[in-house]
């Protein structure tokens, strides 16, 4: 059994699949690119602001099923460029504190919109 999970919070999906979904005991939460839930555009500044909009777009998911990073098991991160993984990875760890999850990290050709990062994440249930 699955359930559909969406945020009016986080920017709502741009195509033919859900912000989240509910499935045995887990939440598995679609990537999140730099978007401004509120006036729908990206966010620039560099990829430590676009670092801190994607994840603030991932608390948002979470927080509508009563969830925080504590409870995320897996990340999988998508970086436009690898040199910029100090950047990214000095901004995730603030929000990562304790028992990071585990994760991937990747360079891709291009990603949607050509922002800089793009981040998926697995969660729990308690």
């Amino acid at each position: 059994m699955k359930a559909v999970v969406s945020s009016d919070r986080a920017p709502q999906a741009i195509g033919p699949y859900s912000q989240a979904i509910k499935a045995n005991g887990f939440l598995f939460v679609s990537g999140q690119i730099p978007l401004d839930p509120v006036t729908g555009q990206i966010v620039y500044g560099g990829i430590e602001n676009q670092t801190h909009q994607v994840l603030a777009n991932l608390r948002a998911i979470l927080e509508k099923e009563n969830l925080t990073f504590a409870h995320v098991v897996k990340t999988s991160v998508f970086l436009k460029d690898m040199d910029d993984f100090a950047l990214m990875n000095n901004v995730y760890s603030q929000y990562f504190t304790e028992a990071p999850p585990a994760r991937a990290c990747v360079q891709v050709a291009k990603l949607p919109r050509d922002v800089s990062v793009e981040i998926e994440l697995i969660a729990v249930y308690p």
